[in-house]
């Protein structure tokens, strides 16, 4: 345990450094800061000075190793845009994606976990075929063309929900959260079913598709060869090695909403970090571009490695593997 543990330590420096070089890769070659932020009527000794003041006269592998401690400490330096720290910004900003993604994804796992198991159960009737064809929908749609229908007909037609906003937060610190007003709850009714329907139809087809398989093996066969229930072979045993897959890509998709709520922030202009990060890409922030995806790796990098460790505890074939050297 010990030894995986390391090995998985391991990699997840190697990528994050990876990932900080690219995000440096970004101050070389994406713009130029100094006359991004000093404008086109700096004379040249003022761009030089502040070229040494930025260190942006060193070596290379200098500048790298400066921008690897300043990540750690979590200082990527200032917005060229809004001109404030860029730490400050990205704190702000991470409650209300945190947030939105956490609600997606349990909206995602209460109705794609039983809506997956009952299409396996009831294989070939109408309601599975219909619950079929909507993940298929679910699945082509872009986000962006289910947000604007969703506005369209709730927001705009009926008036039940709010388009846009995120509506009266609580404040516990530095930390911010709607999750215990009224408005807030109403405000993030649209962008997490919007952000959650993607996830949903992910994990539907894929319980259906694990369940059938499981539903197959000789150990089921043998729980109905002793006369065990239906309702005991199908949640007692059959669901509960569904769910080992299930919890792996649920996992890993909880990163993937948090990174890619992009959209879905643009089109309700949800005031996360997705947001952020578009405008910065419009503005070319590099140092925020550089701040988004570091933690966004980092936030990859700590799902990846915690779902490893829980897919490592709850699967014994993996413990019994490394026991006999496989």
């Amino acid at each position: 345990m010990f030894a995986f543990i390391l090995r998985r330590l391991i990699q997840a420096v190697i990528v994050m450094v990876v990932v900080a070089l690219i995000a440096f890769m970004l101050f070389q070659y994406v713009g130029d800061p100094v006359m991004l932020m000093l404008g086109q009527d700096a004379t040249p000794a003022q761009r030089m000075q502040l070229r040494v003041d930025l260190g942006l006269d060193r070596p290379f592998i200098v500048q790298f190793w400066h921008f690897l401690v300043n990540a750690v400490q979590g200082n990527f330096g200032l917005s060229l845009r809004l001109g404030a720290k860029v730490s400050r910004l990205i704190g702000e900003r991470f409650p209300a994606t945190l947030e939105l993604s956490l609600v997606a994804a349990v909206l995602a796992l209460l109705v794609g976990v039983p809506m997956g198991v009952y299409a396996a159960l009831r294989r070939g009737t109408f309601t599975s075929q219909l619950f079929m064809m909507l993940s298929l929908l679910g699945v082509s749609l872009p986000t962006f063309l289910i947000g604007i229908l969703l506005i369209l007909f709730f927001s705009v037609g009926l008036g039940w929900f709010p388009s846009f906003g995120r509506g009266d937060v609580t404040r516990f610190g530095w930390w911010s959260s709607g999750l215990f007003t009224l408005d807030g709850w109403m405000h993030m009714v649209l962008p997490a079913i919007t952000l959650a329907i993607f996830q949903l139809t992910l994990i539907m087809r894929l319980v259906r598709a694990e369940m059938l398989e499981v539903l197959r093996t000789d150990y089921i066969r043998f729980a109905r060869a002793r006369g065990l229930s239906n309702r005991a072979i199908h949640f007692g045993h059959a669901l509960k090695n569904t769910l080992v897959p299930v919890m792996t890509i649920t996992g890993l998709q909880l990163g993937g909403l948090i990174a890619f709520s992009i959209i879905t922030e643009t089109v309700f202009q949800w005031p996360g970090m997705g947001l952020l990060f578009i405008q910065a890409i419009t503005f070319a922030d590099i140092p925020v571009m550089a701040a988004y995806l570091c933690l966004i790796a980092l936030i990859f990098v700590i799902i990846n490695l915690i779902v490893d460790l829980l897919y490592f505890v709850v699967d014994p074939r993996l413990r019994v593997g490394n026991a006999g050297g496989h």
